[in-house]
């Protein structure tokens, strides 16, 4: 019996009406499960007088009642629908808002400049480790800069302009001039001198949200032949950044169309887009760049459907999490008891100085124990080549790159050869160091599995200890623990390479329950 809620949230945009349909199931796991996108270039619609004129109130309607259509086939039972800039700062938004709320079979909601600052920045928070920043959002209408500190929002202000209606004020055809680019540059400048705050807290990131930011990440990913393909948390420097938008701009609209990772219907409005996002980051004096794939349709949902604010785990414990109860196929029981096993070797090598003292790599390796038998739910013969997939292709917020490769490398580790082979093609975003820790975890993983391999709790690890050339184990056991001292012994000698110590088991009872 299917008891998952499908939930629907609608972002009337200045650019493009996106529709992104959740799932929600009982154990509290959700995910996206189909994502629409109309085009519409609202911005770019407004008449001399600032009013979107009937036909195209229509013409949202008529995607409106088609994105309806969708969630009917989808089952969607709980919606939640906003318009953002281009409504907001039409004369006539009012009456937009009553034709869509009588037209459409939708009740659409219309975002202050604040609300729409204050989503953007949920949407983000809850998918990101970040302690402070500034975050910008460009969309089509406008741009919204938000300023954090300690996870908490500080300052935010909604300013006029975005990609699209900037490419409407300063060309048409897509082409941009110098002249261009410095009229532009200089209108964000006047408005941003406005607000002294953005000038007051150098050196902190930028996080990007909107279509800019992601898609200069896809072309920078491009050029660098970047191996995953996820954008979400994706770095980038300011040398790289002013590279583009150096390069860009001089590219006739025509060729610009034809440049990798760039989409054929943002080949005119990405210059604008990056200069203004270029111009906050050198007025604000920032350390670099951080891309989001989270905002405000994220923050629309959270508020609405997931409304218990951050948990107390971490972003990237509680994403994991939720991976886990999307695809788990092994007992509960069985994945807390490897955890817990795991964790307690780590601690013992972390002790003895054989591991580094190090939070991150800690909940690397933890997740890893986690999500190792992930895969299972796809195909459980070979379930490690799909766990690796799942976890490494998979995004799974509150974690870097690399740290998302180093819990999928540890967690489907089998041996130090295939490992090699498995790593190659992320070895420019792999550290030099990173494959001795991911065999040495990746072993000390295998261990822990090893030590509950019937999956039904048979042995309890008292205590864990490093000392000289043994690795000290204290179990107690509840039933016959043959089938995971066979396992131990399987993996004895390869452990014993990879570390230098040999395992002792020492086991002061045996009861039978």
């Amino acid at each position: 019996m299917n008891s998952s809620r499908r939930i629907g949230i609608i972002d009337i945009g200045s650019n493009s009406i996106r529709l992104v349909i959740y799932e929600q199931r009982a154990n509290g796991a959700y995910r996206v499960i189909s994502e629409f996108k109309k085009s519409a270039r609202l911005s770019q619609r407004i008449e001399p007088d600032g009013s979107l004129p009937p036909a195209e109130i229509e013409s949202l309607v008529r995607i409106l009642e088609h994105f309806r259509r969708i969630c009917g086939a989808h089952q969607v039972q709980d919606f939640r629908v906003a318009a953002t800039a281009a409504i907001r700062n039409a004369t006539n938004s009012r009456e937009i808002i009553d034709t869509l709320n009588r037209d459409s079979g939708f009740e659409v909601e219309l975002l202050s400049g604040e609300a729409e600052a204050r989503l953007g920045f949920l949407g983000m928070i809850r998918t990101m480790e970040i302690e402070s920043g500034f975050l910008v959002d460009i969309g089509g209408g406008s741009t919204e800069i938000s300023l954090f500190r300690a996870r908490k929002l500080v300052r935010s202000v909604s300013f006029p302009f975005g990609a699209v209606n900037t490419t409407r004020r300063f060309s048409m055809t897509g082409n941009f001039s110098g002249d261009h680019i410095r009229s532009i540059r200089q209108m964000v400048e006047e408005s941003v001198a406005q607000e002294s705050w953005i000038h007051e807290a150098p050196g902190l990131p930028l996080v990007g949200l909107g279509g800019t930011i992601r898609t200069v990440c896809k072309i920078n990913q491009r050029k660098r032949k970047y191996p995953l393909q996820t954008t979400h948390n994706y770095p980038m420097t300011r040398t790289d950044f002013d590279e583009l938008v150096n390069w860009l701009p001089i590219l006739p609209a025509e060729k610009r169309k034809k440049v990798d990772g760039l989409a054929k219907d943002r080949y005119d409005i990405i210059v604008p887009g990056m200069v203004i996002l270029q111009t906050i980051f050198q007025t604000a004096g920032c350390s670099h760049y951080v891309v989001s794939g989270a905002g405000l349709r994220d923050g629309l949902y959270y508020e609405t459907f997931q409304s218990d604010g951050e948990t107390a785990v971490s972003v990237a414990e509680h994403s994991a999490d939720n991976l886990l109860k999307l695809h788990s196929t092994a007992p509960e029981a069985h994945i807390r008891q490897v955890g817990s096993i795991a964790l307690a070797l780590y601690d013992a090598a972390s002790k003895a100085k054989l591991l580094p003292d190090d939070p991150r790599l800690r909940l690397c390796f933890r997740t890893a124990a986690k999500l190792y038998r992930i895969g299972a739910s796809l195909y459980y013969y070979q379930f490690a080549k799909h766990s690796f997939h799942l976890i490494s292709q998979t995004r799974i917020d509150g974690f870097s790159h690399r740290e998302i490769l180093l819990c999928a490398l540890i967690a489907t580790f089998k041996a130090k050869n295939k490992t090699v082979q498995q790593a190659t093609p992320y070895k420019d975003i792999l550290q030099d160091a990173d494959l001795e820790l991911i065999v040495k975890l990746g072993y000390l993983l295998q261990l822990a599995i090893a030590l509950d391999i019937s999956e039904i709790q048979t042995l309890e690890l008292t205590s864990a200890e490093f000392e000289g050339s043994m690795l000290h184990l204290k179990l107690r056991t509840k039933y016959d623990p043959s089938a995971e001292y066979r396992e131990v012994e399987g993996i004895h000698k390869e452990f014993k390479k990879a570390w230098g110590v040999q395992i002792r088991i020492h086991e002061p009872s045996f009861s039978k329950s």
